[in-house]
């Protein structure tokens, strides 16, 4: 059974989802970093780059969004469905785009489009013409006409009950336009007509508000925002298994509790206000956790340990055995080693939400049927997270390549900047080659300038060594140039930072 707490303020909002006492996932909203993934706008083409097969798009952010061609919808077909085996000489091997971006779209032309991923780090936001508006039981495609299942609904027989109940709950009366397509979600396994009709009804008015706006509405303009993290909550993260949702703000509490009896009926009995004296966080030593996922080392109960590295490229995760000498022989010992690691992994990324290629170097093992179990057990943990994951078996290295879906930032990347000491290096130079970075830069000043004496200003480490270890280095450069030098030690931003000045 889980629980969802949700702690708000006006400015942030934080959702955790715990189970067992462990915090699986973090999910956080800030006010003024909105996410923007579900939002639709009235875009205008602002440059067409056929190299590329790929349009920027201006829909009124700092920074030009990106189309690819694969996500332009072509004639009522879906995008995917525009990669095919080329026909009339056109682009005859599969997988190459049957119609080029420059004849779907032309600079100024304006486009009805949909974020699909938040900008993440240099890169602006990724969209989509195909527009997907999700509702409780349902995503409705309003540009489609197919019936959708999810893959996570049971039985071949029951997907195609489904999908005959919705082609007729779908219909519209003859003559009144295209119906759309829809998807149903895991949630409306179980659902009545009635609750799948409502659902219908919600979404097609919503889309019909849309396209409303977008007649007129000029280019960059926000037609449609997908809901709030608190509403959200019950949308998508309330599920049978959850036994509480306990939020702390009775001003938020009242207001989800009008949405979910609109929207989500079944989740509304689990509303809970939490008036506790304690922050709700402390519960469960939430911010202790958040503190532990922004660090790169993750201990494990075994005496194990993993050392997590997240770059631009991808994010690496390095198991070690650390202290763990419990099983009887080393073989034992790496194998538990390992299968302790992948179950952490799994949380990890859910918990850090890390996205793109993730390389895990576990240790290494001999054995074949080792190799095998560990790898089971990693996919099993993976199994329960929501975003989409695809894991390849292990390579000749011995690594387990990985790639899990980036909509939005990393916890790291939304709570954190980078260090303005060392600028994200994680490292910084040592104060004795900051100290020799000064002694050349003096010899090269007093090769170009003929002033009276050279002051040095830098941090007290550096100062200090100038004096003592280095000060033969130090006195034999001013001998060298004939020019007194002197030292005067400042707090200054970083111990590589020195200036050097002429007097």
């Amino acid at each position: 059974m889980q629980d969802i707490l949700i702690n708000w303020a006006p400015q942030e909002t934080r959702v955790a989802i715990v189970e067992n006492g462990a915090v699986q996932e973090l999910h956080i909203e800030r006010a003024a970093e909105r996410g923007l993934v579900g939002n639709i706008y009235a875009g205008r083409v602002a440059r067409v780059l056929p190299g590329m097969q790929s349009a920027f798009i201006d829909i009124g952010l700092e920074r030009a969004a990106f189309l690819h061609v694969a996500d332009v919808q072509v004639n009522g077909v879906t995008p995917r469905g525009a990669y095919a085996a080329g026909s009339r000489g056109d682009h005859a091997n599969g997988g190459v785009p049957q119609v080029p971006i420059e004849r779907l779209v032309f600079e100024g032309q304006t486009l009805t489009v949909q974020v699909i991923k938040d900008p993440i780090g240099t890169k602006g936001a990724r969209l989509s013409t195909q527009i997907s508006i999700a509702g409780r039981l349902l995503v409705f495609l309003p540009q489609d006409d197919h019936i959708g299942i999810s893959q996570k609904i049971g039985s071949h027989e029951l997907r195609e009950q489904l999908r005959a109940r919705m082609g007729v709950l779908a219909q519209l009366p003859e003559g009144s336009g295209p119906t759309g397509g829809f998807i149903l979600r895991t949630n409306a396994e179980e659902a009545t007509d009635d609750e799948l009709g409502e659902d219908i009804r919600y979404l097609r008015k919503t889309w019909a508000a849309v396209r409303e706006r977008s007649f007129k509405s000029p280019p960059g303009m926000l037609l449609h925002q997908d809901l709030n993290l608190v509403q959200r909550v019950l949308r998508d993260l309330a599920h049978d298994g959850t036994q509480a949702v306990r939020i702390d703000s009775r001003m938020q509490f009242e207001l989800l509790q009008k949405f979910g009896q609109e929207f989500t009926p079944t989740a509304v009995a689990k509303l809970e206000h939490y008036a506790g004296e304690r922050p709700i966080f402390d519960l469960f030593n939430i911010d202790e956790e958040i503190a532990r996922a922004l660090t790169r080392r993750v201990d494990l109960k075994s005496g194990g340990y993993l050392i997590i590295d997240q770059t631009e490229a991808l994010t690496t995760v390095d198991v070690n055995t650390g202290g763990f000498v419990g099983a009887r022989n080393f073989d034992d010992t790496i194998f538990k080693t390992n299968l302790e690691a992948g179950q952490a992994i799994a949380r990890q990324l859910r918990l850090r939400n890390l996205g793109g290629i993730i390389i895990i170097d576990f240790i290494d093992m001999t054995r074949e049927d080792h190799q095998t179990a560990v790898l089971a057990e990693l996919r099993k943990q993976l199994s329960k997270d929501r975003t989409k994951i695809t894991v390849s078996g292990f390579t000749q290295l011995g690594l387990v390549e990985m790639t899990r879906k980036r909509t939005r930032e990393s916890l790291a990347h939304m709570l954190c900047e980078p260090c303005p000491t060392c600028d994200g290096k994680g490292q910084v130079k040592t104060a004795r080659s900051v100290c020799y970075d000064i002694l050349r830069e003096i010899l090269r000043e007093a090769r170009q300038f003929n002033p009276k004496e050279f002051r040095v200003i830098a941090s007290a480490t550096v100062v200090e060594m100038l004096l003592d270890e280095e000060s033969p280095h130090l006195a034999g450069l001013s001998d060298f140039i004939g020019k007194p030098i002197s030292l005067q030690a400042e707090p200054l931003g970083s111990p590589e930072q020195y200036d050097i000045v002429l007097l």
